[in-house]
């Protein structure tokens, strides 16, 4: 259908698919508690991620202090990239770069779609490689391992710096207290291009780890434990830093396997500080390398640089940890000690169920996993080997093998980590135990290459999302494990404990079975309190203006459009049957605007009219065309109660400021969302919005004040991209000042 007859019959129609009531049902995180995200008031003290940031920052103003909230522009240490390399070339290409502003910068490991031998997946990697070898980046071929693993092997992603990369796991590197976090590919071409991109310091919540891990319980449980418990989007678009005494006993494999599983929590970043137990184990891996490597130290994981940590961290010590005076959005704690192995699942990680429970019910499985970048690591092999080893000790003479009707996968988080687990004889326990191995890579994790789950099939997997159709068929069910949880299972036929298969029959133990109120969580709520309150009255140093650059307005104006609804989608605000069709003009985009919202808001919408939304505006697919079409009516500003992320990325890119003001829309909300509310709500209130001094005032026709609060300030770097028109102009701005 053309698009002329695409819009006549959306406007024939004039349906109204998002119904919006007195009371709407909203999820429970989406109420107050999160009155404060991106406005934490501003305090001298900082937090781990804001000193990270601060040390990455670039344009900042003499005395500028880092804090939640703020726009500012980054110089990572590395961008990484994988198999989406691929995509991120010809962006690059387009902008006019010719060259790598920091070759030492960006750091390529094709790891995806390894198993793919066809012509034109071969034909990519090798592209890849090529553009590698003119420009002189760092790259890792297919088969050295997991992107995220090898950077931290490699000491790509080291303590203290911080790493952005091209896919949503980045988050793994805070294992190792390095500041890790995802950004779009626009972003990747940006930093190929220039060395920089823009950041908003995200909310930061504490989690604060009491007590000690019983034996038995790993760091994968303390994650799915966490996201089960935790279910509502507590953490959703935060940074979160690991603290207390129970960190003391996680050794760096569980952390970055905590650290990984933020990203299913919802978080942006997660973070542990730099410890004894880390500096232990960067220097017993300096050691290893320079025992084992005939061509000497390593470039960047040598004993030097270890010790040279180490000093740093003893001499300096305030430089790696939050002050004490930081302030926290949110302050959530968990009782390792309550803790017992859970698992996640089906089909979500928001459901986390003890597995002395899941057990007594005797999921058949159909396939396992110890695969991916979670939980592949030569401790998990070692963990889940150790298994089959206690079982031929208490069962002598009983086959130790996968069930029957079970077919069993394991590949290793890197090269290096396969051949260390032959190296111990692990590797080849789980073979003889009728492992089917494959190369080091995401395989089954991403859906990609063999062992997938089919119609009907259940799987247990040691990796990190087990949504519907992410390891294969819609139509399967998965459920999330630690290692030696998976490798029971295998052997047993259903998801089973260690203890269970050791022993051949499941102990049936009532005080056993019923575990899930002995786990101790909790939210502190006077933290909770404080930062609400902090949101509602506006944060003093809200009031330290800052400046504008040339062309970027300090403040602007325009009617308030408020859209109450939550969760509006991309599809809802640019509907994806025009996503494809490249001719569609910004003229066209205006007409079609929020067509599967409101048909009705094309209409309504006026040039500089301020947009206020819902909470999670945005969510769903990553069509820039969301963000370009709000732009093609006239929409310069959204202020929304949170917006997806990579939404917001879209939006800054292409020269949309969103910005997140929760108070703002409970007070709209309390004002205007009455019975029969209409989707588009013509407030008659105007917004004078100061950009620069983070200060919004909402006035009536007769310019009387009505409601005022701050919203995060625009900082340079955002507003260098606002001025070119989106990030792609930026830097083609910058490289012509360069040249």
């Amino acid at each position: 259908m053309s698009f002329k007859l695409l819009v006549a019959a959306a406007a024939a129609r004039r349906v109204r698919p998002f119904s919006v009531s007195a009371a709407p049902r909203r999820h429970p995180a989406l109420d107050a508690k999160r009155g404060f995200s991106f406005t934490s008031p501003r305090r001298n003290g900082q937090t781990l991620v804001e000193k990270i940031a601060q040390q990455h920052a670039v344009g900042l103003s003499e005395g500028e202090v880092v804090h939640s909230g703020d726009f500012i522009g980054i110089r990572p240490r590395h961008i990484m990239t994988h198999d989406n390399t691929g995509a991120v070339i010809p962006k690059f290409n387009s902008i006019g770069a010719t060259k790598l502003a920091d070759p030492q910068q960006p750091v390529f490991a094709l790891d995806h779609d390894i198993q793919n031998k066809g012509e034109k997946n071969i034909a990519k990697y090798q592209s890849i490689e090529r553009f590698s070898k003119l420009h002189g980046n760092r790259f890792y071929p297919a088969g050295r391992g997991i992107a995220h693993q090898v950077l931290v092997e490699e000491g790509h992603a080291w303590p203290g710096t911080m790493v952005v990369g091209s896919d949503s796991h980045s988050n793994m590197y805070g294992g190792i207290g390095c500041l890790g976090t995802p950004v779009v590919r626009t972003d990747a071409a940006a930093i190929w291009a220039t060395s920089q991109t823009w950041w908003q310091a995200p909310p930061v919540a504490k989690v604060e780890l009491r007590g000690q891990l019983p034996a038995g319980v790993v760091g994968k449980d303390v994650i799915v434990a966490l996201c089960g418990l935790f279910a509502k989007d507590e953490v959703l678009n935060h940074a979160v830093e690991f603290v207390g005494e129970g960190t003391r006993s996680l050794v760096v494999e569980d952390r970055l396997a905590i650290a990984n599983m933020t990203t299913e929590w919802g978080a942006l970043a997660g973070l542990f500080s730099v410890d004894e137990i880390t500096l232990q184990w960067y220097e017993a891996r300096a050691k290893r390398i320079a025992e084992t490597d005939a061509g000497g130290s390593h470039p960047i994981v040598n004993q030097g640089a270890v010790a040279a940590l180490r000093k740093s961290v003893e001499s300096d010590p305030a430089r790696w940890r939050p002050d004490e005076d930081a302030v926290y959005a949110k302050h959530l704690w968990l009782d390792l000690g309550s803790l017992t192995p859970h698992v996640s699942g089906p089909d979500t990680v928001k459901t986390a169920t003890p597995l002395a429970e899941l057990e007594q019910k005797k999921v058949a499985i159909n396939k396992a996993y110890i695969v991916s970048c979670v939980n592949s690591r030569a401790k998990d092999l070692r963990e889940a080997a150790n298994v089959i080893r206690a079982i031929k000790q208490a069962r002598p003479g009983y086959a130790v093998n996968a069930s029957e009707g079970v077919s069993w996968y394991v590949a290793a988080a890197s090269s290096q980590v396969q051949a260390d687990a032959q190296a111990s004889g692990d590797w080849q326990v789980l073979v003889d135990a009728g492992a089917k191995t494959l190369p080091p890579g995401c395989g089954p994790c991403i859906g990609l290459g063999v062992g997938l789950l089919k119609d009907g099939e259940v799987g247990i997997s040691a990796t990190n999302r087990n949504y519907k159709g992410r390891m294969g068929s819609k139509k399967a069910h998965t459920y999330l494990a630690s290692p030696a949880v998976v490798a029971a299972s295998a052997v047993e036929g259903y998801i089973c404990s260690p203890a269970t298969a050791i022993k051949g029959a499941i102990e049936r133990n009532a005080a056993s079975i019923s575990t899930t109120q002995r786990v101790l969580f909790g939210i502190e709520q006077a933290v909770v309190a404080a930062a609400a309150k902090a949101d509602s009255d506006g944060s003093a140093s809200a009031a330290a203006t800052g400046s504008a650059i040339d062309g970027f307005p300090e403040s602007l104006s325009g009617r308030v459009i408020f859209l109450p609804a939550d969760n509006l989608n991309t599809d809802g605000i640019y509907p994806g049957k025009y996503t494809y069709q490249d001719d569609i003009t910004r003229d066209q985009m205006k007409l079609i605007v929020m067509e599967n919202y409101d048909p009705e808001f094309s209409r309504l919408v006026q040039r500089n009219d301020v947009v206020v939304a819902g909470a999670n505006f945005g969510t769903g697919s990553s069509r820039e065309q969301a963000a370009t079409a709000l732009l093609a009516a006239g929409v310069r500003l959204v202020i929304c109660e949170s917006a997806s992320e990579t939404f917001k990325r879209n939006a800054v890119n292409n020269g949309l400021l969103v910005l997140e003001s929760p108070a703002l829309v409970k007070w709209l909300r309390d004002r205007y969302q009455k019975p029969g509310a209409e989707p588009t709500i013509i407030t008659g209130l105007n917004a004078r919005v100061e950009l620069t001094a983070g200060r919004l005032m909402l006035v009536d026709e007769s310019g009387n004040s009505e409601y005022t609060g701050s919203i995060p300030r625009i900082g340079k770097a955002a507003q260098e991209i606002i001025v070119a028109g989106g990030l792609e102009n930026w830097v083609r701005n910058r490289m012509a000042a360069s040249a």
